[in-house]
Protein backbone atom coordinates (compact mmCIF):
# COMPACT_ATOMS: atom_id res chain seq x y z
CA UNK A 1 0.00 0.00 0.00
CA UNK A 2 1.36 3.44 -0.76
CA UNK A 3 0.73 6.05 1.29
CA UNK A 4 1.45 9.74 0.33
CA UNK A 5 2.29 12.38 2.68
CA UNK A 6 1.63 16.06 1.58
CA UNK A 7 3.30 19.21 3.53
CA UNK A 8 6.48 17.07 3.91
CA UNK A 9 8.01 20.28 4.90
CA UNK A 10 6.09 21.57 7.39
CA UNK A 11 5.84 20.67 11.19
CA UNK A 12 2.78 18.48 11.14
CA UNK A 13 4.12 16.75 7.27
CA UNK A 14 7.31 16.29 8.81
CA UNK A 15 5.78 14.90 12.06
CA UNK A 16 3.78 12.35 9.86
CA UNK A 17 6.60 11.46 7.83
CA UNK A 18 9.12 10.52 10.31
CA UNK A 19 6.14 7.72 11.96
CA UNK A 20 5.58 6.40 8.72
CA UNK A 21 9.26 6.34 7.96
CA UNK A 22 9.87 4.21 11.04
CA UNK A 23 7.11 1.74 10.25
CA UNK A 24 8.61 0.90 7.21
CA UNK A 25 5.14 1.26 5.33
CA UNK A 26 6.05 2.39 1.43
CA UNK A 27 5.39 6.00 1.14
CA UNK A 28 6.32 8.83 -0.88
CA UNK A 29 6.17 12.58 0.32
CA UNK A 30 4.66 15.45 -1.39
CA UNK A 31 7.04 18.81 -1.81
CA UNK A 32 6.13 22.06 -3.23
CA UNK A 33 9.46 22.80 -5.03
CA UNK A 34 13.01 21.16 -5.81
CA UNK A 35 14.98 23.41 -3.23
CA UNK A 36 12.45 21.15 -0.53
CA UNK A 37 12.51 18.25 -1.99
CA UNK A 38 16.16 17.37 -1.29
CA UNK A 39 15.44 17.24 2.39
CA UNK A 40 13.56 14.40 1.63
CA UNK A 41 15.10 11.82 4.22
CA UNK A 42 16.60 8.41 2.86
CA UNK A 43 14.29 5.87 2.08
CA UNK A 44 11.79 8.42 0.92
CA UNK A 45 10.76 9.43 -2.53
CA UNK A 46 10.52 12.51 -3.03
CA UNK A 47 7.25 13.74 -5.04
CA UNK A 48 7.05 18.04 -6.07
CA UNK A 49 3.37 19.06 -6.51
CA UNK A 50 1.22 21.74 -5.20
CA UNK A 51 -1.95 21.84 -4.05
CA UNK A 52 -3.06 24.42 -6.55
CA UNK A 53 -1.62 22.58 -9.73
CA UNK A 54 -4.21 19.54 -10.35
CA UNK A 55 -2.54 18.04 -12.85
CA UNK A 56 0.77 18.07 -10.37
CA UNK A 57 -1.35 16.32 -8.01
CA UNK A 58 -2.48 13.40 -10.10
CA UNK A 59 1.03 12.58 -10.87
CA UNK A 60 1.92 12.61 -7.26
CA UNK A 61 -1.05 10.66 -6.35
CA UNK A 62 -0.58 7.60 -9.04
CA UNK A 63 -0.78 4.27 -7.10
CA UNK A 64 -1.70 5.95 -3.83
CA UNK A 65 -4.11 4.07 -1.83
CA UNK A 66 -3.90 6.27 1.39
CA UNK A 67 -3.11 10.05 1.50
CA UNK A 68 -2.32 12.43 4.30
CA UNK A 69 -4.19 16.14 3.98
CA UNK A 70 -2.48 18.85 5.26
CA UNK A 71 -2.37 22.91 4.05
CA UNK A 72 -1.01 26.18 6.25
CA UNK A 73 -3.58 28.12 7.42
CA UNK A 74 -4.19 30.25 4.59
CA UNK A 75 -7.46 31.86 3.23
CA UNK A 76 -6.92 29.59 0.00
CA UNK A 77 -7.01 26.50 2.29
CA UNK A 78 -10.82 25.06 1.32
CA UNK A 79 -9.99 25.64 -2.49
CA UNK A 80 -6.51 23.65 -2.17
CA UNK A 81 -7.56 21.22 0.17
CA UNK A 82 -10.36 20.59 -1.89
CA UNK A 83 -8.57 20.57 -4.66
CA UNK A 84 -6.62 17.42 -3.20
CA UNK A 85 -10.00 15.21 -2.61
CA UNK A 86 -11.02 15.76 -6.25
CA UNK A 87 -8.05 14.95 -7.72
CA UNK A 88 -7.47 11.98 -5.21
CA UNK A 89 -10.91 10.70 -6.20
CA UNK A 90 -10.30 10.75 -9.83
CA UNK A 91 -6.52 8.89 -9.19
CA UNK A 92 -8.69 6.11 -7.22
CA UNK A 93 -6.70 7.05 -4.03
CA UNK A 94 -9.40 4.82 -1.14
CA UNK A 95 -8.72 6.91 2.44
CA UNK A 96 -7.50 10.22 3.12
CA UNK A 97 -6.27 11.31 6.68
CA UNK A 98 -6.89 15.16 6.94
CA UNK A 99 -5.30 17.02 9.55
CA UNK A 100 -8.21 19.55 10.81
CA UNK A 101 -8.80 21.80 14.01
CA UNK A 102 -10.22 21.65 17.30
CA UNK A 103 -13.59 23.71 16.92
CA UNK A 104 -13.65 22.45 13.77
CA UNK A 105 -17.08 20.88 14.73
CA UNK A 106 -18.61 23.87 16.71
CA UNK A 107 -16.94 26.85 16.21
CA UNK A 108 -17.87 28.90 12.54
CA UNK A 109 -15.10 31.11 12.39
CA UNK A 110 -11.72 31.70 11.81
CA UNK A 111 -9.97 28.55 11.19
CA UNK A 112 -11.96 25.89 12.54
CA UNK A 113 -14.44 27.37 10.29
CA UNK A 114 -12.21 26.47 6.67
CA UNK A 115 -11.43 23.34 8.19
CA UNK A 116 -14.81 22.53 8.70
CA UNK A 117 -15.96 23.57 5.06
CA UNK A 118 -13.08 20.98 3.61
CA UNK A 119 -14.12 18.33 6.40
CA UNK A 120 -18.04 18.35 4.47
CA UNK A 121 -16.46 18.12 1.02
CA UNK A 122 -14.37 15.08 2.11
CA UNK A 123 -17.40 13.19 4.03
CA UNK A 124 -19.54 13.92 0.61
CA UNK A 125 -16.63 12.89 -1.80
CA UNK A 126 -17.10 8.95 -1.18
CA UNK A 127 -13.58 8.21 -0.19
CA UNK A 128 -12.69 6.44 2.97
CA UNK A 129 -11.85 9.19 5.34
CA UNK A 130 -10.72 9.49 8.69
CA UNK A 131 -10.12 13.33 10.62
CA UNK A 132 -7.80 14.50 12.90
CA UNK A 133 -8.99 18.08 15.17
CA UNK A 134 -5.98 18.71 16.99
CA UNK A 135 -5.73 21.06 19.90
CA UNK A 136 -3.14 23.56 20.43
CA UNK A 137 0.70 22.48 19.41
CA UNK A 138 3.04 22.60 22.53
CA UNK A 139 5.81 23.24 19.76
CA UNK A 140 4.14 26.73 19.62
CA UNK A 141 5.32 27.58 22.55
CA UNK A 142 9.19 27.91 21.91
CA UNK A 143 7.95 29.50 18.29
CA UNK A 144 5.88 32.00 19.40
CA UNK A 145 6.60 32.39 22.99
CA UNK A 146 10.16 32.20 23.74
CA UNK A 147 11.33 35.34 21.45
CA UNK A 148 9.44 37.92 23.92
CA UNK A 149 10.70 36.00 26.85
CA UNK A 150 14.18 35.83 25.61
CA UNK A 151 14.37 39.88 25.14
CA UNK A 152 11.79 40.10 28.62
CA UNK A 153 11.43 37.81 30.13
CA UNK A 154 7.68 37.72 29.59
CA UNK A 155 5.15 36.82 27.09
CA UNK A 156 1.88 38.74 26.46
CA UNK A 157 -2.06 38.19 25.12
CA UNK A 158 -5.43 38.70 25.88
CA UNK A 159 -6.11 35.01 26.96
CA UNK A 160 -8.01 35.94 30.47
CA UNK A 161 -7.53 33.35 32.52
CA UNK A 162 -8.76 30.53 29.66
CA UNK A 163 -7.27 27.44 30.03
CA UNK A 164 -5.28 25.60 26.45
CA UNK A 165 -4.93 21.92 26.61
CA UNK A 166 -1.71 21.83 24.34
CA UNK A 167 -0.12 18.52 22.40
CA UNK A 168 2.83 17.46 21.06
CA UNK A 169 2.87 17.47 17.75
CA UNK A 170 4.90 14.33 17.65
CA UNK A 171 1.95 12.66 19.21
CA UNK A 172 0.08 13.90 16.71
CA UNK A 173 2.30 12.41 13.89
CA UNK A 174 2.19 9.04 15.96
CA UNK A 175 -1.44 8.63 15.71
CA UNK A 176 -2.12 10.17 12.38
CA UNK A 177 0.35 7.70 10.96
CA UNK A 178 -1.65 4.75 12.75
CA UNK A 179 -4.26 5.89 10.76
CA UNK A 180 -2.61 6.27 7.14
CA UNK A 181 -0.82 2.45 7.50
CA UNK A 182 -4.39 1.23 9.08
CA UNK A 183 -7.06 3.02 7.50
CA UNK A 184 -9.74 0.44 8.06
CA UNK A 185 -9.34 0.65 11.73
CA UNK A 186 -9.83 4.33 11.93
CA UNK A 187 -12.11 5.00 8.57
CA UNK A 188 -15.05 7.31 9.23
CA UNK A 189 -13.71 8.45 12.32
CA UNK A 190 -13.75 12.08 14.01
CA UNK A 191 -10.95 12.45 16.28
CA UNK A 192 -10.78 14.87 19.06
CA UNK A 193 -7.27 15.56 20.07
CA UNK A 194 -6.24 17.70 23.71
CA UNK A 195 -3.38 17.43 25.88
CA UNK A 196 -2.96 15.36 29.01
CA UNK A 197 -3.44 18.70 31.06
CA UNK A 198 -4.29 22.15 30.74
CA UNK A 199 -2.76 25.67 31.66
CA UNK A 200 -3.64 29.47 31.60
CA UNK A 201 -1.12 31.06 30.59
CA UNK A 202 -0.21 32.33 33.80
CA UNK A 203 0.53 28.68 34.61
CA UNK A 204 2.61 28.48 31.17
CA UNK A 205 5.00 30.81 32.82
CA UNK A 206 5.44 28.86 35.46
CA UNK A 207 6.31 26.12 33.85
CA UNK A 208 8.59 28.41 31.63
CA UNK A 209 10.50 29.48 34.66
CA UNK A 210 11.16 25.94 36.43
CA UNK A 211 11.81 24.57 32.86
CA UNK A 212 14.74 27.13 31.89
CA UNK A 213 15.47 28.63 35.35
CA UNK A 214 14.78 31.75 35.47
CA UNK A 215 11.59 34.52 36.29
CA UNK A 216 9.10 34.26 33.20
CA UNK A 217 5.63 36.18 33.21
CA UNK A 218 2.78 35.82 31.43
CA UNK A 219 1.29 39.78 30.64
CA UNK A 220 -2.62 39.72 30.27
CA UNK A 221 -3.16 42.39 27.93
CA UNK A 222 -6.61 43.94 26.15
CA UNK A 223 -7.28 42.30 22.75
CA UNK A 224 -7.06 45.69 20.67
CA UNK A 225 -3.28 46.22 22.22
CA UNK A 226 -2.60 42.36 21.09
CA UNK A 227 -3.97 43.03 17.32
CA UNK A 228 -2.39 46.35 17.68
CA UNK A 229 1.32 44.59 18.09
CA UNK A 230 0.27 42.31 15.49
CA UNK A 231 0.09 44.68 12.80
CA UNK A 232 3.07 46.24 13.97
CA UNK A 233 4.84 42.82 13.56
CA UNK A 234 4.05 42.85 10.33
CA UNK A 235 1.26 40.67 10.44
CA UNK A 236 -1.37 40.78 7.29
CA UNK A 237 -4.93 42.04 8.44
CA UNK A 238 -6.66 38.46 7.85
CA UNK A 239 -4.33 36.30 9.98
CA UNK A 240 -4.17 38.92 13.07
CA UNK A 241 -8.57 38.48 12.63
CA UNK A 242 -8.32 35.19 12.44
CA UNK A 243 -5.87 34.59 15.23
CA UNK A 244 -8.00 36.66 17.85
CA UNK A 245 -11.24 35.07 16.38
CA UNK A 246 -9.42 31.78 17.23
CA UNK A 247 -8.33 33.50 20.57
CA UNK A 248 -11.75 34.14 21.57
CA UNK A 249 -13.33 30.21 20.74
CA UNK A 250 -10.47 29.87 24.35
CA UNK A 251 -11.31 32.44 26.50
CA UNK A 252 -14.81 31.65 25.68
CA UNK A 253 -14.15 28.47 27.57
CA UNK A 254 -12.90 25.89 25.04
CA UNK A 255 -9.70 24.98 24.14
CA UNK A 256 -9.56 23.21 27.78
CA UNK A 257 -10.50 19.73 27.54
CA UNK A 258 -8.83 16.76 28.87
CA UNK A 259 -9.76 13.65 27.87
CA UNK A 260 -7.69 9.75 27.37
CA UNK A 261 -8.34 10.12 23.49
CA UNK A 262 -4.93 10.40 22.21
CA UNK A 263 -3.42 8.33 25.01
CA UNK A 264 -5.69 5.53 23.77
CA UNK A 265 -4.91 6.36 20.27
CA UNK A 266 -1.17 5.99 20.82
CA UNK A 267 -1.40 3.13 23.61
CA UNK A 268 1.43 5.16 25.83
CA UNK A 269 1.42 8.13 27.97
CA UNK A 270 1.79 11.44 25.89
CA UNK A 271 3.91 13.64 26.30
CA UNK A 272 3.75 16.01 28.96
CA UNK A 273 3.88 19.65 29.49
CA UNK A 274 6.83 20.00 31.57
CA UNK A 275 8.86 17.11 29.75
CA UNK A 276 8.38 18.89 26.51
CA UNK A 277 9.51 22.26 28.03
CA UNK A 278 12.27 20.61 29.81
CA UNK A 279 13.46 19.61 26.63
CA UNK A 280 12.94 23.08 24.73
CA UNK A 281 14.20 25.11 27.92
CA UNK A 282 17.30 26.14 26.02
CA UNK A 283 14.82 28.16 23.50
CA UNK A 284 14.12 31.07 26.65
CA UNK A 285 17.27 31.51 27.09
CA UNK A 286 18.53 35.04 26.37
CA UNK A 287 21.74 33.06 24.58
CA UNK A 288 19.37 30.75 22.07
Amino acid sequence: MMILITGASGNAGRAVLDEVRKSGAEHRAMYRSEEEAKKAPAGTTAVIADFADKDGLRKALDRVETAFVVCSPIPQLVELETNVIEASREAGVKHIVLNSALGAGDYPKSFPSWHRAVEDKLRASGLGYTIFRPNSFMQNIPAFVAPSVRQQGAFYAAMDGARTSYLDLRDIGAVIAKALISPADHASQVYELNGPEAVTQAELAERISRACGRSVKFVDIPEEEQRKAMLQAGMPEWQVDALLDLQRYYTGGQGGGVDDVLERLLGRPPVMLDQFLAEFKNAFSSAA
